[in-house]
């Protein structure tokens, strides 16, 4: 599943990210919650025990937020070159569809009005052979 000639990052982040998504990940990650609960007592909840938690979380939240944007980013780009081969391998379709995503927002708008009529159109056609 995972490519050798893909990046070190590519790879890393990957594997990332299928540990991170298991049930089991998350359940050690409540455990560790409880484990830090559970020393409160212990540590007399003092500032440091509560530093341990916080600084945990945050780095590693941050490291994450990273990690995701760069599964996401991958899997967006692959959908996106899927839907534009579909779009070209089609007869009839509009291939000025193929890079939406570099237009701007006002022309993005131009044509979803323009799909939006096409629906109204084939939803009142739809009706009228009822």
């Amino acid at each position: 599943m995972l490519d050798k000639h893909s990046s070190l990052f590519t790879r890393f982040a990957r594997t990332a990210a299928l540990w991170t998504g298991r049930p089991s990940t998350f359940i050690a990650a409540v455990g560790i919650i409880i484990l830090w609960a559970a020393t409160g007592p212990v540590f007399g909840y003092s500032d440091t025990w509560q530093l341990v938690i916080n600084t945990g979380t945050t780095v590693i939240t941050f490291l994450m937020v990273f990690l995701i944007q760069n599964t996401q980013n991958r899997d967006t780009e692959a959908l996106q070159i899927k839907l534009d081969e579909i779009i070209r391998s089609l007869e009839n379709a509009r291939n000025e569809v193929l890079d939406l995503e570099e237009l701007e927002t006002g022309d993005l708008d131009q044509i979803r009005k323009e799909y939006l009529e096409l629906a109204e159109r084939a939803r009142e056609q739809m009706a009228r052979r009822r």
